[in-house]
C-alpha cells in the first residue's frame, strides 16, 4: 500500500533524502498545531477573564455572541448568491469541459433520421474515402456498411445517420458529387441495425427448423420483392442474376425466381440465397412438431397441429365427409381435384397447413396459410358436423399470427360472393377489411397491424423467435 504524504504518493523506490525531508515535513506541521492550541487557550482564558472581572463583561459577551451571528448570516448569504448567479468570465472551466463541443440548450441539437443508400463506384483507391469525405461535408454518420465487388466496379451499401434537414435529392447529390452513380436510397429505421452476417444466420436458422420459411427468409434477406417458384422448370434454367431477376434452380428440379424491380441484384446477393436453398434441399421436408390444445363449449377436447404429406390420408378420409357444397366453398373448381390440391397443399415448400385433430385421431378441419408475394393467402375446411363451432376463427387467427411473426402484415381469402360464412369469421378478425368482387368471386383482405392484440400466439409451448 502506498504511504500518503501532503498529497503525494511515496513509492518504496523514494530516495533516502526524500524521505528525510518528509520526516522534516511532518514535525514542521506538528509544531504549527500544537502552537495554535496553546494560542487559542490564551485568547479564551483572556476573554473570560474581562467578561467575568471587567465592568461591562456582559455586554462585551452579546456583542461578541451578535457579531458571530452577523458574520455567519453575512457567510451564508454570499455563498449562496454565487452558487447560483452566473460564473464571471475568469471562473475556470471544469475539468473535461473544454472536450465537450456542445453549447447552448438541449434543444439546440439537430435532428437526424436514418437512410440506406446504395451506390456504385469505381473498382480503385481513393473511391470510397471520396464518398466518406462527402458524407462527412453534409454531417452525415455512417453507422455501417457493405461492399458487393463486381467485374466492374464495386456497389457499395451504407447504412447512414443524417441531418433530418437533409433531404432525398440532396443525400444523392451528395453521393452523386463523389463519383457515385446507379444510387438509390431510402429511409431505415432501427431494425435495420442488424448487422449482415447475424441476419442472414438467423434466416438460416428459421429455414432450417421449417421448410414453409424459405420465400420468407428470401423475402427478409432482400426486402420488397417477388418470388415465383416453377415446378420442374428448374433443369432447364440458368442459374445467376440478371440486373432485377435473380434464379436459384432447386436441386428437386423447381426453380425459383426473385425480381426486384426497384434495385438490382448483386454477386454477393446472389451467393446468400443460393446458400439458403442449398441449406433448404439438403435438409429435406420438414415440419416443426408444434400443436395447441382446444376446448369446445360442448366438452370436446380437440388438437391444433402442423400439417404434413403424411398427413395425406386423414385429409382424403376428411374431404370424404364433407359435402359436395361445403368442398366447392373452399375449392372453387371441381371436387374431384381435391386429392391434387392436397398434394400442393401439403407441400411445406408452398406455405403452412394447420390440422384440427379430434380426440380419436380424425383430422375434422384445415387451414392453409399460403406465402404471395408480401401478402399471404388464408383457406379453411371444416367438416360440415364441426361447424359453427369457432375451429374456422381460430384457424384464421393462428394463420394470421402465424403472417405476422413471418414479416407479413396482410392476408386474404378468396371465396365465393354468397358464402356469408367466411365473410362473417373474417370480420371476426377485427383487422381493417378490404373487399373487391369480380364476377362472383370475393377477394376479401385484412390488414393485421391494426389487430395484432386479439391475435394469439401460435405455437403457446414453441420458444419465441
Amino acid at each position: 500500500m502506498d504511504n500518503l504524504t501532503n498529497g503525494r504518493s511515496l513509492t518504496p523506490t523514494t530516495s533516502r533524502a526524500q524521505r528525510r525531508g518528509a520526516r522534516i515535513h511532518r514535525w514542521r506541521r506538528d509544531t504549527v498545531e500544537l502552537a495554535a492550541i496553546f494560542l487559542s487557550v490564551t485568547a479564551a482564558d483572556l476573554v473570560a477573564k474581562i467578561v467575568v472581572h471587567g465592568p461591562d463583561g456582559p455586554l462585551v459577551l452579546a456583542a461578541s455572541a451578535s457579531a458571530l451571528l452577523a458574520t455567519a448570516l453575512f457567510h451564508t448569504w454570499w455563498a449562496h448568491r454565487h452558487l447560483h448567479g452566473p460564473p464571471s468570465p475568469d471562473t475556470p472551466a471544469p475539468p473535461g469541459a473544454e472536450a465537450d463541443g456542445a453549447t447552448g440548450p438541449l434543444d439546440e441539437f439537430e435532428q437526424t433520421t436514418l437512410w440506406r443508400v446504395r451506390t456504385t463506384v469505381e473498382d480503385s483507391p481513393g473511391s470510397l474515402a471520396r464518398v466518406c469525405t462527402a458524407f462527412a461535408g453534409q454531417r452525415i454518420n455512417i453507422i455501417s456498411m457493405q461492399s458487393h465487388p463486381l467485374p466492374a466496379g464495386t456497389v457499395d451499401e451504407f447504412f447512414v445517420r443524417a441531418p433530418l434537414s437533409l433531404t432525398r435529392a440532396e443525400l444523392t447529390r451528395t453521393v452523386a458529387s463523389a463519383g457515385g452513380h446507379d444510387i438509390w436510397t431510402d429511409p431505415a429505421d432501427a431494425h435495420d441495425l442488424v448487422d449482415v452476417p447475424t441476419h442472414v444466420l438467423a434466416l438460416a436458422t428459421r429455414t432450417a427448423l421449417d421448410a414453409a420459411e424459405l420465400p420468407v427468409a428470401l423475402r427478409q434477406l432482400f426486402g420488397q420483392c417477388t418470388i415465383r417458384q416453377f415446378p420442374g422448370a428448374g433443369k432447364r434454367a440458368t442459374a445467376g442474376v440478371e440486373g432485377h431477376v435473380m434464379r436459384l434452380p432447386a436441386p428437386s428440379g423447381d426453380l425459383i425466381e426473385l425480381t426486384r424491380p426497384h434495385l438490382p441484384f448483386t454477386p454477393t446477393e446472389f451467393a446468400r440465397a443460393q446458400a439458403l436453398v442449398k441449406l433448404d434441399t439438403l435438409l429435406g421436408p420438414r415440419v416443426p412438431r408444434v400443436k395447441a390444445h382446444l376446448t369446445l363449449p360442448a366438452g370436446a377436447d380437440l388438437t391444433v397441429r402442423r400439417a404434413d404429406a403424411g398427413d395425406k390420408e386423414a385429409a382424403l378420409a376428411m374431404h370424404g365427409r364433407c359435402s359436395t357444397d361445403t368442398l366447392r366453398k373452399r375449392y372453387h373448381g371441381p371436387v374431384r381435384d381435391a386429392e391434387r390440391y392436397l398434394d400442393h397443399l401439403l407441400d411445406a415448400r408452398h406455405g403452412q397447413t394447420l390440422a384440427v385433430e379430434a380426440s380419436d385421431g380424425r383430422i375434422v378441419a384445415l387451414g392453409h396459410l399460403m406465402w404471395d408475394d408480401d401478402s399471404a393467402e388464408v383457406a379453411v375446411l371444416v367438416e360440415d358436423g364441426w361447424q359453427r363451432r369457432g375451429l374456422g376463427l381460430d384457424l384464421l387467427r393462428r394463420m394470421s399470427a402465424l403472417a405476422l411473426e413471418a414479416g407479413v402484415d396482410t392476408v386474404y381469402a378468396i371465396t365465393q360472393a354468397s358464402n356469408t360464412g367466411l365473410v362473417a369469421t373474417m370480420r371476426k378478425l377485427a383487422a381493417p377489411l378490404d373487399y373487391q368482387v369480380e364476377e362472383g368471386t370475393l377477394v376479401i383482405t385484412a390488414h393485421l397491424a391494426e389487430a395484432t392484440a386479439e391475435l394469439p400466439v401460435p405455437w403457446p409451448g414453441r420458444p419465441g423467435r
